[in-house]
């Protein structure tokens, strides 16, 4: 019997726009940097990037020379859609705090293209986002990869579904269940919830495929069904840990399990980063901007995402939009550059590096033959904090232009509005 899968991605219907880039620096990420070099996007994709490009007739022409050229940044983190900014609990879908195990659960069901985040989104040259549920419960449920831009629905706008289950470490499922005077109060609730759904999935497994070879009927279960593609290796599992002690059970969890774990926030990661290295476990760090907001948080300091990047651990940056606006995601790489990261790691944090991580490298991350044509002209270096993203493509569509004699000279920026996105 197959397991149930999420609808394959819906075709494209927007506009996939054919663009030569020409005569800027070039940063393809996946190769080295190139100057005077050509980014050539036809029918969405990438197709040539180089210093010997040769555009065809009728193609569109941007003319960089004097600007750097990037792939669009990848958030790896976020809530956009689920957690709407200024529509209050109307707009608030990002937990269901009733059941810890949010196994069924799934982030598109949720989602509303309409959000202000998606905006904010490309004006801070973030053209892909993993949007997940929060972070209240144990099992969480299943994240889903999405442009910035372009549906006419959510759904228009997946990379790909089978991304990752997010799951929750700490103090937030042990606040909101202890409130609740339930299961879990306590870190070894959290932890033994987790560890009961993997093993309920195994003997689901079991049962399932005992009937399939059997040819006979089998009542299915969503939740138990996310859970064994996690155990097949089918999705990645997002865990949501701060400190070191969790970070452990993390580890120690995924060991029982056998699943790909993706570290989440690591603030406090640090203190194993030689631990993490060792065992290849990427972490996805942040927010940067915030506060010492709870005491899982004490030890977070900007300056430990240079740490895990000089140990060997494979990193990437997240605003985990709302909490910080999902525009300032690049400023985040600027600072920690600041603090002691390297460059180049900054900028593959924000690129490759989250794109390899959820298994969205043969789309997104890089400007190499093949892959979206989603392309951000910046003014300047994007780790200068005053350079901004002038013109923002996806799948080869200018979505974005910033028009600097705008408002007197002072400038304003430019999102291409649902009027205007669909082909006739």
């Amino acid at each position: 019997m197959p397991v149930p899968h999420p609808a394959a991605p819906l075709p494209i219907r927007t506009a996939r726009g054919s663009v030569a880039i020409v005569g800027g620096h070039v940063l393809p990420m996946a190769s080295p940097p190139l100057d005077g070099a050509t980014v050539l996007v036809e029918d969405g994709v990438v197709t040539a990037v180089g210093t010997d490009v040769t555009v065809p007739d009728g193609v569109r022409v941007v003319d960089a020379r004097g600007r750097w050229v990037l792939p669009g940044f990848v958030e790896s983190h976020a809530h956009m859609g689920v957690a709407e900014e200024a529509e209050g609990w109307a707009g608030e879908d990002t937990n269901e705090r009733t059941d810890p195990d949010g196994s069924a659960l799934r982030a598109i069901d949720g989602i509303n293209i309409e959000d202000e985040g998606f905006r904010d989104a490309l004006v801070g040259g973030v053209t892909s986002a993993v949007v997940k549920p929060g972070s209240a419960n144990p099992i969480g449920g299943r994240t889903v990869a999405v442009k910035t831009w372009g549906g006419r629905t959510v759904d228009e706008q997946v990379i790909r579904h089978d991304v990752s289950v997010k799951s929750a470490l700490g103090e937030n499922p042990k606040r909101v269940y202890g409130e609740q005077k339930k299961l879990p109060s306590t870190r070894l609730g959290v932890a033994a919830v987790i560890r009961r759904a993997f093993v309920d999935a195994q003997s689901y497994v079991a049962r399932r495929d005992a009937a399939a070879a059997k040819g006979e009927p089998f009542d299915r279960d969503l939740g138990k069904e996310t859970l064994a593609a996690v155990l097949a290796g089918e999705l990645a599992w997002d865990q949501h840990t701060h400190r070191a002690d969790d970070i452990a059970t993390a580890l120690r969890l995924a060991d029982e399990f056998g699943y790909r774990l993706v570290v989440n926030h690591g603030t406090d990661a640090a203190a194993i980063a030689d631990v993490l290295a060792e065992r290849d476990v990427p972490v996805i760090f942040g927010p940067l901007f915030t506060s010492r907001s709870k005491v899982e948080l004490r030890d977070r300091a900007i300056a430990n995402l240079g740490v895990l990047a000089r140990a060997g651990v494979r990193v990437a940056i997240t605003t985990d939009h709302p909490v910080v606006p999902v525009n300032f995601l690049v400023h985040q790489a600027s600072l920690a550059v600041k603090e002691g990261l390297d460059r180049d790691t900054a900028l593959r944090a924000l690129t490759v590096n989250p794109a390899s991580f959820l298994g969205l490298d043969d789309r997104v991350g890089a400007l190499a033959p093949g892959l979206d044509g989603d392309v951000v002209v910046w003014s300047g270096d994007p780790l200068d904090v005053n350079a901004r993203a002038e013109q923002v493509f996806v799948t080869g569509t200018e979505v974005y232009t910033w028009d600097a004699t705008a408002r007197g000279g002072l400038g304003e920026g430019r999102v291409r509005e649902r009027a205007t996105r669909f082909l006739p």
